[in-house]
């Protein structure tokens, strides 16, 4: 087992160093840098010649884009992360861990109880729907799934916002708090909450119905096992059946799909951050990607790596608890 995991560690390192490599060629290779997205207009206008422009972009470190500048650049950066430092934002100003720190929790918060409601929902639907194949209950919870599948999730936020913020008036249009908010941290936490139930529900109902077709295809494949029929034909109730046998071997595959659980929760959610006008991560990260900035990219992108790594270890880990016959040898 231990021996297992420092192999797997050792390959998630080497993986990471080549998606470090990728992508810090991809974002020096992006048509514009921070530099001249924020220089734009005055070198336009003329107000600003090429050798300050120049010199700008040296302060930046982004005064040679040939392959061997790259090859540099990215050098210094890899050297300044082995001692801990992910650089400073170009667009923030403010050194990359201490941007990331901030607004992730926002994100982390919306996709934890999204992810919780998720999995309360989708997997008690996928049996229930699997149990009564063909049946009403199939039938409409198919509808349903399809439905969240198929709406992108930009549509579903704009739509809840349309029915219960302007035509009911029940939540909050936008953003993180009231503008005007004055009150105890306890109502603060009441009023942030009142403001993320709309966020919440639209990535519940766009990541419900993937889970739920998942969870009711593998629990059919279960049904159909010999062991199933022995179980019934022992005579135990169909509740026991259901939820003792099948249940657990249907778990495996949902295991599968957690690997990428982590990172979703710290990643944000850059459309519907952008629709709900919500400060988390992912908005931060789309407008970083947008002016160029390539330590808040890099930082937050690795960051994503790491977490993807740590997930899949620990879902390889997971499918020895959830089925004893997985052993891990190699």
């Amino acid at each position: 087992m231990v021996k297992y995991i420092v192999k797997r560690v050792l390959y998630s390192a080497l993986i990471l160093l080549i998606v470090s490599m990728l992508l810090y060629l991809l974002i020096r290779l992006l048509p514009m840098d921070y530099v001249e997205q924020k220089f734009l207009s005055q070198a336009q206008q003329g107000t600003i010649n090429e050798e300050e422009l120049y010199r700008i972009k040296a302060l930046y470190g982004l005064e040679d884009s040939s392959f061997a500048g790259i090859c540099r650049g990215y050098w210094k950066w890899l050297v300044a992360v082995f001692q801990g430092d992910l650089g400073t934002s170009f667009l923030y100003n403010q050194p990359v861990t201490e941007v990331i720190s901030d607004h992730m929790w926002i994100s982390f918060g919306i996709a934890l109880a999204a992810f919780i409601l998720q999995y309360a929902i989708a997997i008690p639907l996928g049996i229930k729907a699997a149990t009564h194949q063909y049946g009403a209950v199939d039938y409409t919870t198919t509808v349903l799934a399809m439905i969240g599948i198929s709406f992108p999730s930009f549509f579903i936020a704009i739509l809840l916002i349309k029915v219960f913020s302007i035509d009911l008036g029940w939540f909050p249009l936008q953003g993180i708090q009231d503008a005007d908010f004055t009150g105890t941290p306890l109502e603060l936490f009441g009023n942030q909450l009142w403001h993320i139930i709309l966020p919440m529900l639209a990535i519940t109902i766009v990541s419900i119905g993937g889970l739920m077709r998942h969870t009711r295809t593998n629990t059919l494949e279960v049904l159909n096992q010999d062991y199933i029929r022995t179980a019934r034909a022992k005579g135990l109730s169909e509740r026991t059946v259901i939820y003792k046998h099948v249940f657990r071997n249907t778990m495996v595959p949902i295991v599968t799909m957690m690997a990428g659980v982590i990172p979703s929760l710290f990643g944000g959610m850059m459309i519907l951050e952008q629709v709900f006008a919500l400060p988390g991560i992912g908005q931060i990260a789309y407008r970083a990607l947008s002016q160029g900035d390539i330590p808040f990219i890099m930082g937050y992108n690795m960051f994503i790596a790491i977490l993807t790594v740590i997930g899949t270890l620990l879902s390889d880990i997971t499918y020895m608890i959830v089925d004893p016959r997985i052993k891990i040898t190699k």
